[in-house]
């Protein structure tokens, strides 16, 4: 199977079949990407990001990797996104505002069961800048390292962030929780709640 580089290199070619096998391989995760921050938008919202990458394409250097590039770009339409919905865009400061301050009824997802309930309301509570990096982080199976190429930070700005961010989503999954026992089950096995839900996304 080509790689995602060598899929790309031909693309840049004028190969637009490789572009075409490159966007199927990722539009799931793109689309995973979107479906619980931005509800029924999320067609739309991955419309723009694959449309964006085939613009600015040539700004890739392959010093990352595609997945990483295209991500980068989802990550950006999400947040014009939501600065297009606010009063005052330039004042959005994602790091204090969750998709439940812009709109609670941003998602297109439907939880299974009870931890995964949980688990999908706290991430929309906490706020979006953490939300992103532990959903690439626990759902696309992103290393800190990946998730600093995507969010354009530094490494250990990134680390920094998914710490903070699990502290964030602890606290609210304990307000919600109706028992220890069930925050505790719900804490003990958050990689497994997360692929969970990551396998009902993909449905």
């Amino acid at each position: 199977m080509d790689s995602d580089l060598q899929l790309f290199a031909d693309w840049a070619q004028g190969d637009q079949r490789a572009g075409e096998r490159l966007f199927e391989r990722h539009y799931e995760g793109v689309a995973r990407f979107f479906r619980n921050k931005a509800g029924d938008h999320w067609p739309e919202l991955c419309q723009r990001t694959f449309l964006t990458c085939v613009e600015v394409r040539d700004k890739f250097r392959a010093e990352g990797s595609f997945r990483s590039f295209l991500f980068g770009i989802a990550y950006r339409q999400l947040y014009r996104f939501f600065r297009e919905r606010a009063r005052d865009p330039e004042s959005v400061d994602f790091q204090l505002r969750s998709v439940q301050d812009f709109d609670p009824s941003l998602s297109s997802v439907v939880a299974a069961n009870q931890e995964e309930r949980l688990l999908l309301a706290a991430l929309r509570r906490i706020p979006l800048e953490y939300q992103v990096i532990l959903e690439l982080h626990y759902w696309e199976d992103m290393t800190a390292k990946a998730c600093a190429e995507v969010l354009d930070v530094p490494l250990g700005t990134a680390k920094t962030r998914l710490r903070r961010g699990r502290q964030l989503l602890e606290a609210e999954l304990a307000k919600d929780a109706p028992s220890e026992e069930v925050l505790t089950r719900t804490l003990s096995d958050l990689e497994g709640w997360a692929r969970r839900l990551r396998e009902q996304l993909d449905h």
